[in-house]
């Protein structure tokens, strides 16, 4: 049973209670209104060793020349809700990072809920890593959160380092919250 008017923001809100147990990649720092500094990590800007690895121009590239796609996978934003056909069903072969082909996700694992992201329970063994992003304006939380040191497990694919979503709890599961944007179907 699924409360279908659970928003992204309720969903990303969920996160606060793991990300102090999920391993922080190289971050930036972002200061909160009471001067707290937050980490949160931004593909874009990460030194970190990925086994792939391209300049801005080879990742836009890489992409068609798609902005959107190149602010999520790169830069860590998220998209609006339905914006893909992935979140409607499973695909019957999976799923791979849409930056590095790297296989993330088996359809078996797909949770399907009317939310307008790609829900997983798992993802495939050594594909992803987790990293900590803060308080999201977009997501409508920068107002909302009282607490300065709130942040969000983010979940990155673990060979190029890109931005696929959040890992939260909703409809009383832990889950993988997933940019369809960041996926292609294997």
């Amino acid at each position: 049973m699924t409360d279908r008017n659970l928003t992204r923001r309720a969903l990303l809100a969920s996160a606060a209670a793991i990300a102090a147990t999920a391993p922080a990649l190289r971050a930036e720092e972002i200061v909160a209104p009471s001067g707290r500094t937050i980490a949160q990590y931004v593909p874009e800007t990460s030194d970190f060793p990925f086994e792939v690895q391209r300049s801005e121009a080879e990742w836009r590239a890489h992409l068609d020349g798609d902005d959107d796609a190149y602010g999520i996978l790169r830069r860590a934003n998220t998209e609006w809700p339905k914006t893909t056909d992935l979140w409607e069903e499973a695909h019957e072969a999976g799923y791979n990072c849409r930056g590095c082909d790297l296989f993330i996700y088996d359809a078996g694992w797909f949770e399907p809920l009317d939310k307008g992201w790609v829900f997983f329970h798992h993802a495939e063994p050594n594909a992803v890593m987790f990293g900590l992003d803060g308080a999201v304006r977009q997501y409508g939380q920068a107002g909302m959160i009282q607490d300065e040191t709130f942040a969000m497990a983010e979940v990155h694919c673990r060979r190029c380092g890109s931005h696929l979503g959040h890992h939260i709890d909703v409809a009383g599961m832990r889950l993988h919250c997933i940019n369809g944007t960041s996926l292609t179907r294997a």
